[in-house]
């Protein structure tokens, strides 16, 4: 089986890639990533040399490259990552996240109907989506893989978007598809933009810890190795047309969170506990801040016997250690070292 996973060098894609190469050596496992600054092939040394792995340097924004890569290929599925992915930026600068998340996942549907024509049997789609599709909660209750999409954010909405595109070709093209929607993933090999890394990094370096509003907001933490086995189970589950709550039933209040990062950073570094939420600032909150998020992964669990292995303790715990271990890797992601790495490894190939 040829598999090709669109943003395989990103913090959750990478994760994925990893599972499958080492878990599946008879599949074909094909990366596909644009390389922007959050795509990292050093996130994938340990397996860039694997006889069933390939890396492919591409935009999915570029119809033309997409439908050459394809016709080359002949891919048997699609696991599709490839999005831009962060809040703030997609604040600053909507047109990018509706370019790549919905005009991008349009090219991927119709390079797959191309390729593959009436001859759909055994082919799949697999779009990787967000719980921020469905807006906000209050204080109480959960998403259900039948809330109503009610987005707030340019990210979101084009998350959304993207979600209804495939859904339509499924219904209209009759295109193999399943949909999943994960709640905030953390742990190893995250681009430091996000809060977990970019707390630890702060705290190391005795900078300020930003919190918008007063952390009241709440989110549901997902270890990203739970997420990659979920994404694995529903890939082989055949549940052609199905969606999925993949969640941590993990939920914090941010300002909680923070807390335990300064906890578990200080113990780690021997230093006195709690001397790092001196660094703790309230800031102005975010322009459609949503409150709370929180996932009923029920479904998944009935259905495919999935549920996250990682607890509060271990997969924080775990997060922070590996940051902590990895300043390097930190370091060179933080100054933009890790962009050249393409070149030197690729282009001499």
């Amino acid at each position: 089986m040829k598999i090709l996973i669109t943003g395989g060098a990103g913090f959750i894609g990478s994760h994925v890639v990893r599972l499958f190469v080492n878990k599946y050596p008879h599949y074909q496992i094909y990366n596909l990533d644009k390389l922007t600054y959050a795509g990292n092939l050093k996130n994938l040394i340990d397996v860039e040399d694997k006889p069933n792995y390939s890396f492919i340097k591409a935009d999915i924004v570029d119809e033309t490259h997409i439908f050459e890569v394809f016709n080359e290929h002949k891919f048997d599925a699609v696991i599709h990552l490839a999005a831009e992915s962060h809040v703030d930026r997609s604040i600053t600068n909507p047109n990018e996240f509706i370019m790549t998340n919905v005009i991008g996942t349009a090219n991927l549907l119709n390079a797959s109907r191309h390729i593959w024509g009436d001859k759909m049997d055994g082919k799949l789609f697999y779009h990787i989506s967000t719980d921020e599709v469905y807006g906000t909660l209050g204080d109480t209750g959960m998403f259900t893989e039948t809330t109503p999409y009610d987005p707030h954010s340019p990210y979101s909405a084009s998350k959304a978007s993207s979600d209804h595109i495939v859904r339509a070709y499924h219904d209209t093209y009759g295109l193999p598809t399943i949909i999943s929607n994960c709640s905030n993933n953390y742990g190893p090999n995250q681009f430091p933009e996000k809060l977990i890394p970019l707390f630890i990094h702060n705290i190391r370096n005795k900078k300020s810890l930003p919190v918008y509003g007063k952390g009241e907001n709440v989110r549901d933490w997902l270890y990203v190795e739970d997420h990659a086995r979920a994404i694995d189970v529903v890939f082989h589950s055949n549940k052609l047309g199905e969606t999925y709550n993949i969640g941590g039933h993990n939920e914090w209040k941010n300002i909680d969170l923070i807390n335990k990062l300064c906890d578990l950073v200080d113990d780690a570094l021997g230093q006195p506990t709690g001397s790092s939420k001196e660094l703790i600032t309230f800031v102005k909150d975010r322009a459609g801040h949503d409150l709370r998020y929180a996932i009923d992964a029920t479904k998944i669990k009935n259905e495919l016997d999935w549920e996250p292995q990682e607890t509060v303790e271990t997969g924080f715990r775990k997060t922070v250690q590996w940051y902590l271990d990895n300043q390097e890797w930190l370091d060179d992601v933080t100054s933009g070292d890790y962009q050249g790495y393409y070149e030197q490894q690729y282009d001499k190939r």
